[in-house]
């Protein structure tokens, strides 16, 4: 009865998504805030409702009623828990309902706090809000419904993917989704300006705060993602340049230069046309991403699904959504303002050549994924673009944008001086070069791209913090006039002060693990020991224990370093009874930043001895800082994110006229 209750909600959520669009669209026509503030009230309806349904699916899986389809294909009493709550979402039908409840979220959100806005851009943002809403409500409803009953249930479901079984998959999606969808508020009000032929520097303060919530969103869920592809999936690195793991990227690209160029729209009144574009771009690539992952067109262990038939109604919702922004937008850009004159030398310039940076990295990496798609399908050849191109073409446009970033801050809007702005980044350059040398003397002198990486890495923090000595005039003043601005600096200050940081944190580890790793392997007996860098590893013990769900093989290695310890560490080759599959639990020995990183491979019998076991050791230097960094960038989000400048129930001017 409950699986009844929720598909009826999600059909009560399609029609209130359709009321919404209507009501928003025909209160902003007539001019009628009766209509409009109907056209809300369904926003809000619509996410209770899809809340309901997907209440009623984590019930399902909760109690494991297997006469839910979704719940018998994607479930198992065995599993804990956890992965049962997960598995709401851990399959397409599921994951489409978690991106349906994310959408009509922000649609009741920015019904709810949209009060700043003028009244006709909320209410065609609203009425846009549920067309979106309505798409993919019809989609989820009748394509990919996630509360179908079956006819003879059975008795046991099939259980969800192993390498899905885990925490931070658990609380991935989530993130991810909700950054993916929050786009959706950004394109919605590039949507309602665009109509309403109001594209301005409030218009921009307004954007702003939704587009900063969904990058600092998107930027937990990426890192998730990476941490759970770390430790889980036995191959020792973190990023592989997976076509899933572009789909994500490209949106987190694409709202970063939005966020830059938002500030060039809200100072100067500049680059409003190319905001806009970004505002479009954004949910556009978030859209694609849906598509990628669920079409089947591309293999991935982060994929969903292969079904080319609900991925060409993917490709339809995102050509329909995509082609009438783009084509409104065509529509009306020759009339937009073209904003203030700047020199070439100043805090615009900056702004434009790290938007020029960031879209030429954004179209780098879409065509490396979408490559191998369009070479197939004219040619019928298979082909396969991996790290080497992405390293040869990205890596110099990010090596040249984050060469930039300190600058920008430091140089004056209209015209700068940029002799004046590296003469206030001394310390940051002297910083670098220290960072270089030390590197270079202590680690390793052969490395020279790794030496040029640290001293990138350190001049990104010493430029994040030299910039905010300058707002203070920190060593300038006595200490107590230096706190004084310090606890006095806005918020939105300190945000993009740690966001700064943060890159620079993740720079300095990428670097140091990916240039300074050692790797080791070998098939070992119980008793048997090997080398990686400075450590010695026995494998003092091998033993099957049971899983909840499955049965593993547990090691137990003892690590030294010069015959002291330093860690027994436990890593596991597990086998899952329902279905078969074998995944690998590696074991983690923490040296400060760095990671001591060992997986248990395959048994392998012997006639003529005992059995061994393949151990694969990888010394990862300064490997936390990888996922420490991007951890603070989303800590400057939310920071920036309360900062009253950016908040999103602030009333408006009076000074600004509504459109007429």
């Amino acid at each position: 009865m409950i699986a009844e209750l929720g598909a009826y909600a999600l059909i009560l959520a399609l029609a209130l998504s359709i009321a919404q669009t209507v009501l928003s669209g025909l209160g902003r026509a007539r001019r009628s805030a009766t209509l409009a503030g109907a056209g809300e009230g369904a926003a809000l309806g619509a996410f209770v409702a899809v809340a309901t349904a997907f209440a009623a699916l984590m019930h399902g899986f909760v109690v494991s009623d297997f006469s839910i389809a979704n719940v018998a294909a994607n479930s198992h009493t065995e599993k804990p828990l956890l992965y049962r709550v997960a598995g709401t979402w851990g399959s397409h039908e599921g994951s489409m309902l978690l991106w349906c409840l994310a959408l009509t979220g922000f649609g009741a959100a920015l019904a709810g706090f949209g009060r700043s806005l003028p009244r006709g851009i909320r209410a065609l943002s609203v009425a846009t809000q549920g067309f979106l809403g309505t798409v993919f409500l019809a989609y989820t409803t009748f394509a990919s419904n996630p509360l179908v009953r079956l006819a003879q249930p059975p008795v046991e479901g099939r259980s969800l993917n192993p390498l899905l079984q885990d925490p931070a998959l658990a609380v991935h999606p989530p993130f991810l989704y909700a950054g993916y969808v929050g786009m959706s508020v950004v394109f919605s009000l590039a949507v309602a300006a665009l109509i309403e032929g109001r594209i301005d520097a409030a218009w921009s303060r307004w954007v702003r705060p939704w587009a900063l919530a969904a990058w600092s969103l998107l930027t937990v869920g990426i890192t998730l993602g990476s941490f759970w592809a770390y430790y889980e999936l036995g191959w020792g690195g973190w990023w592989f340049w997976d076509p899933v793991e572009n789909a994500s990227f490209m949106p987190w690209l694409v709202a970063a230069a939005l966020l830059h160029s938002a500030i060039v729209t809200e100072k100067r009144g500049a680059l409003a046309g190319w905001t806009v574009f970004l505002a479009l771009a954004a949910f556009t690539f978030s859209m694609l991403g849906a598509f990628l992952v669920r079409s089947g067109v591309l293999t991935s262990v982060h994929a969903f699904a292969v079904d080319p038939t609900r991925g060409v109604l993917l490709l339809i919702i995102l050509g329909l959504t995509a082609g009438l922004g783009f084509a409104l937008f065509a529509w009306r850009a020759p009339t937009l303002a073209q904003g203030g004159v700047f020199a070439a030398v100043s805090r615009e310039s900056a702004l434009v050549l790290n938007n020029i940076l960031l879209a030429a990295a954004t179209a780098t990496v879409l065509l490396g994924t979408l490559y191998p798609l369009i070479r197939e399908a004219m040619t019928g050849e298979s082909i396969s673009v991996g790290p080497p191109y992405f390293n040869l073409t990205f890596t110099p446009l990010v090596v040249a944008l984050l060469l930039l970033l300190p600058l920008g801050p430091l140089l004056a809007w209209k015209r700068g001086d940029a002799k004046a702005a590296l003469q206030r980044l001394w310390i940051a350059l002297l910083v670098a070069a220290v960072a270089s040398l030390t590197t270079l003397t202590l680690v390793s002198p052969k490395k020279a791209f790794g030496v040029l990486g640290v001293a990138l890495g350190g001049w990104l923090i010493a430029g994040a913090l030299a910039e905010l000595i300058e707002r203070t005039r920190a060593f300038r003043v006595p200490a107590a006039e230096t706190w004084r601005r310090l606890t006095g600096l806005p918020r939105g200050a300190w945000g993009m002060t740690l966001a700064h940081l943060g890159l620079g944190v993740f720079v300095m580890g990428a670097v140091f693990e990916t240039s300074w790793r050692i790797e080791a392997a070998e098939a070992l007996p119980v008793g048997g020991s090997l080398n990686v860098g400075a450590y010695h590893l026995s494998l003092d013990d091998v033993r099957p224990v049971a899983g909840p769900n499955y049965d593993a093989d547990r090691a137990t290695l003892t690590v030294t370093r010069g015959g002291q310890p330093v860690c027994v560490s436990h890593p596991e080759r597990r086998l899952y009874t329902q279905g078969g599959q074998t995944t690998s639990e590696v074991g983690l020995c923490y040296r400060g930043p760095s990671h001591l990183y060992l997986v248990l491979g395959e048994r392998r019998d012997r006639a003529d001895g005992p059995p061994t076991f393949l151990v694969r050791a990888y010394w990862n230097p300064w490997a936390t800082l990888i996922f420490l960094g991007p951890v603070i960038m989303g800590l400057g989000g939310v920071i920036s994110l309360s900062d009253r400048r950016l908040r999103l129930g602030v009333a408006r001017r009076k000074t600004q006229p509504e459109a007429a």
